[in-house]
């Protein structure tokens, strides 16, 4: 139940925790959030108490939703229309709350995307670069849906540290360019304040909000097609609300030659979230009828 980028970013995340010596981990995001249900999974192999705080209300069990309700995460539920500015006092109040029970809480932010979570796509980006070596891959595109923006910022951040001939292309699955690009280059910033060390130059921000379709955890039949197409010719499963939105546009792209004038190797980055799939059965069982 541990998949795709959540838990590389957890993995900075969880040990920063127990180097605070929290007892509890609290974060935030959708009900079918994947980042929301990895770390449900995270504090009980761990140990920890866990409160997820989540856009919606109590309904039918399913998807990542249903893996949270099992893995006895606390859940408190907030208004679908809850903006991330006020997710983020609503964060503050839970560690106040944990606090006066006795209990010291890490919040972690929407998609657990900060400056400690980031570390996870820089550290991926070393093992991939070994991985382009061996394989004799060379100015690369490396394709990847971007969502709450950590996974963006950690494989830009990445690609200068280790000074890998690549551009990031990032597929948005909600939100414009213009935020995407700024908010990777805040979490880097936050980073480079933490860690002097670090280059003072910006990281490169390439960012596709062109299938973003009706908005976030909604797709149209074109994605799911996309998705139902790619598990029976190649066995891989995406899911509509990240994976599948990135791999559609990079799929279209191609087909109208926007990566035509590149010489680039491309690698796309299967960021996890399949659990998400579930709670849209309707829509894919529609689809298996189409393709």
């Amino acid at each position: 139940m541990l998949t795709g980028n959540k838990v590389r970013k957890l993995e900075f995340l969880a040990a920063e925790a127990l180097r605070r010596e929290c007892t509890v981990l609290v974060t935030a995001g959708a009900l079918q959030s994947n980042h929301c249900r990895a770390t449900a999974v995270v504090a009980a192999q761990l140990g920890l108490k866990c409160e997820l705080i989540l856009r919606g209300h109590e309904q039918e069990l399913s998807g990542n939703y249903l893996l949270s309700r099992m893995l006895n995460a606390e859940i408190t539920y907030v208004s679908r229309a809850t903006t991330g500015d006020e997710m983020t006092v609503h964060l503050a109040d839970a560690e106040k709350r944990w606090a006066e029970r006795g209990e010291k809480a890490l919040t972690i932010p929407i998609g657990g995307s900060d400056d400690v979570g980031i570390w996870g796509y820089i550290a991926a980006v070393e093992e991939l670069s070994e991985d382009m070596h061996r394989n004799d891959l060379s100015r690369a595109a490396i394709v990847h849906a971007t969502g709450s923006g950590g996974t963006q910022a950690g494989l830009n951040a990445g690609i200068l540290l280790h000074e890998v001939d690549a551009d990031v292309i990032s597929y948005a699955v909600c939100d414009d360019k213009a935020y995407f690009n700024v908010k990777a280059q805040e979490d880097w910033s936050n980073l480079r304040a933490r860690r002097p060390e670090l280059p003072s130059a910006p990281i490169k921000t390439l960012t596709n909000d062109s299938y973003i379709g009706p908005g976030y955890g909604k797709a149209g039949d074109e994605i799911f097609d996309t998705l139902a197409e790619l598990a029976r010719l190649e066995g891989i499963t995406l899911d509509p609300v990240y994976t599948g939105k990135a791999f559609h546009g990079l799929i279209t792209d191609l087909a109208s030659g926007v990566f035509a004038s590149s010489a680039s190797d491309i690698i796309f980055m299967h960021t996890g979230g399949v659990f998400g799939i579930f709670p849209h059965a309707s829509a894919v069982e529609a689809a298996l009828g189409r393709v």
